[in-house]
């Protein structure tokens, strides 16, 4: 009994390797853990680590803003306006480069399902992608320095150099906020009415209630973003100690306060459309909204999330461009 048993034994030591399935991020699965067998960063991964998904969350608060703004003063200040876009652009590419440095550091992208990340996969030094974080939100104090100087409100450095904060402590520092579960509120603020409400104010020296309502909308829709994102991501930040609101309130909840986030933008807009009747029009985003919507609530891969996102990424942008028109027109 004992040789049969011992038999058996060395019989499995024999046979063959298993294969077994990564884990993680499958783009990470052949990455060598010895960073002289890393390949470098090309031009397509620092364009993939800039996210273009989340842009249009930059450029939908400026767009509303602007329309907002010719409300109260028909004349258009193309160049005060093209600068809050540089500022947003700039600003969000920055805490992109930021996150993947900050959360490559720590560790937090090691098992990640989304596309890898330059810090977390080795393809880039950590210093070089801290360094173009710093020079996108050194970009974006330049051209918020601008409009300052433009407008002579120079109370609103304050306000720019709190964003940069905002955005640097999202995901940097001892404490980041994002790790805490207060991300999809400084989203709401900043990515919504901060950015919104600070598009009207300095092109129009003031802010008519259109810029508020059209800065929540925004904000919901950014935050339904981030929700989606951080649901793709729920199992991997559970496991590294990142406690977002995704993380605190579990799937299900989370599945459903994206849904009312979206609903309740659209809700602003349809009372909108009482006032302005072409904002009828940003209920066409619906359409794009609802795909979403089902993805979150039926996905069995979260991989399939990332569509989720675009889509409402895109919707938020379709709806800024049917406000600005009707507060425009």
């Amino acid at each position: 009994m004992a040789g049969s048993t011992r038999k058996k034994k060395h019989t499995g030591a024999k046979s063959g390797p298993q294969k077994q399935k990564p884990h993680g991020n499958p783009q990470r699965a052949h990455v060598s853990r010895d960073p002289a067998h890393v390949e470098p960063a090309t031009a397509r991964d620092w364009i993939g680590a800039a996210r273009l998904r989340t842009l249009p969350l930059a450029i939908a608060p400026v767009i509303i803003g602007t329309g907002a703004a010719l409300i109260t003063r028909t004349e258009f200040h193309w160049v005060i306006a093209l600068c809050c876009l540089v500022v947003a652009v700039a600003l969000q590419i920055g805490v992109n480069y930021a996150n993947d440095y900050s959360d490559g550091i720590r560790g937090t992208d090691d098992e990640r399902v989304g596309p890898a990340r330059l810090t977390a996969s080795r393809k880039a030094a950590p210093r070089t992608v801290l360094a173009v974080a710093l020079t996108w939100f050194a970009i974006a104090a330049v051209a918020g320095t601008a409009i300052v100087v433009r407008t002579g409100h120079w109370w609103l450095l304050l306000v720019g150099a709190a964003c940069v904060v905002a955005a640097w402590f999202y995901t940097g520092g001892r404490r980041p906020y994002g790790y805490a579960g207060f991300g999809e509120l400084f989203v709401f603020v900043f990515f919504g009415l901060v950015a919104t409400v600070g598009t009207t104010y300095v092109q129009a020296d003031s802010v008519p209630q259109e810029a508020w309502w059209g800065g929540t909308v925004a904000g919901l829709l950014a935050c339904a973003v981030l929700l989606a994102n951080n649901l793709r991501d729920i199992d991997q930040d559970r496991l590294a100690g990142k406690k977002t609101l995704t993380v605190r309130i579990g799937k299900r909840a989370t599945q459903v306060l994206y849904t009312v986030l979206v609903l309740v933008a659209f809700g602003i807009v349809a009372f909108l459309a009482q006032v302005y009747k072409l904002a009828w029009l940003g209920l066409l985003a619906l359409i794009p909204a609802a795909c979403a919507i089902l993805i979150v609530w039926t996905y069995r891969a979260p991989r399939e999330l990332v569509v989720a996102l675009g889509l409402t990424s895109l919707t938020s942008l379709a709806v800024a461009g049917f406000l600005c028109w009707a507060f425009a027109g």
